[in-house]
């Protein structure tokens, strides 16, 4: 993460209270980014009588509801239907001539974003009387921005532009048209083979989403196992639900080394466990990382940066003080709800006298493969890290009721506590995961410990059944 920086001269309001005194901007607050690190800032800004703009250089509403979460978890909601449906005969369904029309498959895509109001976003802005403005914004001075033109000026910013996806250093990548999750997005049918170069959460969402379609998978990650930033048992399970359920091959600890042209498809080289192979395919895609959109002029505004992303201090301040930044251009890995959390206190700190920090500790952790992988706080690794002394659980989901009446086995949930109990990190492999770990997320934001948790009645045939056991395992 950038360097922080501590304000030890007056505050943020103070300083730009003044400033607003003596010039008259034609805005309280301009906002660079209409997605998630920007939109709730604009919006509670509005809603208290500020004169608010926003400037939008992709698609209003951002990557999340138009190019990534929503348009990829309603095709993984059709594929996983799919899956289930196909092996349905364990149940005594008849499933033997089911089959998919991928073009409806992506009319269910299209129809789910456009439920999410993404493509209505500007219209909505322009309700809450916050202006709109569709372009690139450059600085022009600390105080003064340009788009399509135009010269805008403002007392107050917050750049929230988000990341693009970035292609590592592979020869050959760059002369080929490689794709990325957003591009795969617009493919008209799966691919029938696919090297996928990044297993962290997005690469193994979009493997398994492609081989319930069919598509061979080779799967390439670097480190040890995919997943890389969960707990070991996430990324082992995940893997073998992959290898034996999906055929996917996945080459873990495995760099590749290039990617040609081979006819009308790619020839695909790679090292692993020192002896290199190659394999053909029909596509290449990239999910290796994400780096921020800073190319704004930010030296122009003194403001601190570096090709990883805005420097800011605790309170998402940037060096120049009347300017904040949010979501992925900070340089961190970013999700939508930590975007919007971060929005909603700069929100607070643009006008108000008392700055506040956000509070990252629950903050989920998720993919929606199938089993969903759900964490929150530390893992068992970032516990070693800190040398701290824990406890830990496991309690397989084989062991509740509704493993049995749903016939699913593959998961468990894990907790950890400290040496008086306390909740500090959780992880969840199971359906409904991202729904599961709320419980935990809350459990661990207010101290709780295992005890609570095991004291407290989970519904019979849930999956949250799971979580009291593993909580009762560390009772003593």
């Amino acid at each position: 993460m950038p360097h922080i920086f501590t304000n030890t001269t007056k505050s943020s309001y103070e300083e730009t209270t003044q400033m607003a005194k003596k010039h008259n901007f034609d805005y309280d607050l301009i906002v660079i980014g209409s997605g998630a690190g920007g939109s709730a800032a604009a919006t509670i800004a509005a809603r208290e009588g500020k004169k608010v703009a926003i400037i939008e250089s992709d698609t209003f509403g951002g990557d999340s509801p138009n190019w990534s979460d929503v348009p990829t978890k309603a095709l993984l909601h059709a594929a996983q239907l799919y899956d289930e449906a196909r092996r349905g005969a364990r149940f005594g369904l008849r499933s033997a001539t089911l089959s998919y029309n991928y073009p409806s498959v992506l009319a269910w895509k299209d129809l789910a974003v456009k439920r999410t109001g993404a493509a209505g976003n500007r219209k909505f802005y322009e309700s809450q009387n916050i202006d709109t403005f569709a372009g690139y914004a450059h600085f022009l001075s600390p105080n003064e921005v340009s788009v399509n033109r135009k010269h805008l000026s403002a007392a107050r910013f917050l750049v929230a532009t988000g990341s693009h996806w970035v292609a590592p250093h592979i020869p050959g990548l760059d002369k080929i048209p490689y794709l990325t999750p957003r591009t795969i997005l617009e493919a008209t049918r799966p691919p029938k083979s696919i090297y996928i170069i990044g297993g962290g959460t997005i690469g193994v969402e979009i493997a398994q989403l492609l081989a319930i379609f069919g598509t061979k998978v080779y799967l390439a990650e670097i480190a040890a196992r995919i997943l890389p930033k969960e707990e070991e048992e996430v990324g082992e399970l995940i893997e073998r639900i992959l290898r034996e359920d999906k055929k996917v091959t996945s080459l873990t600890q495995t760099r590749t080394l290039s990617a040609v042209k081979d006819g009308l498809g790619y020839r695909v080289t790679f090292l692993r466990g020192g002896v290199e192979k190659s394999v053909r395919v029909d596509e290449v895609l990239v999910a290796t990382g994400r780096t921020p959109n800073l190319d704004l002029g930010l030296e122009n505004a003194s403001i601190a940066y570096d090709p990883t992303g805005i420097t800011t201090n605790e309170h998402l301040q940037t060096s120049a003080r009347h300017i904040y930044a949010a979501g992925d251009v900070l340089g961190h890995s970013s999700h939508t709800h930590t975007a919007l959390l971060e929005s909603r206190i700069v929100a607070h700190n643009l006008f108000a006298k008392n700055q506040i920090t956000p509070d990252y500790t629950a903050t989920p952790r998720l993919t929606f493969t199938f089993p969903g992988v759900a964490t929150v706080g530390y893992t068992e690794d970032d516990c070693i890290k800190r040398d701290l002394r824990v406890n830990t659980a496991l309690a397989p989901l084989n062991i509740i009721a509704r493993s049995n009446t749903s016939d699913f086995r593959d998961g468990f949930v894990k907790l950890i506590t400290d040496k008086r109990g306390v909740l500090v990190g959780a992880t969840v492999v199971a359906p409904h995961a991202a729904e599961i770990i709320h419980e935990l997320a809350l459990a661990i934001k207010h101290g709780m410990t295992a005890r609570d948790v095991a004291n407290t009645p989970h519904a019979f045939l849930s999956w949250s059944e799971a979580v009291r056991v593993a909580a009762g395992k560390l009772v003593k």
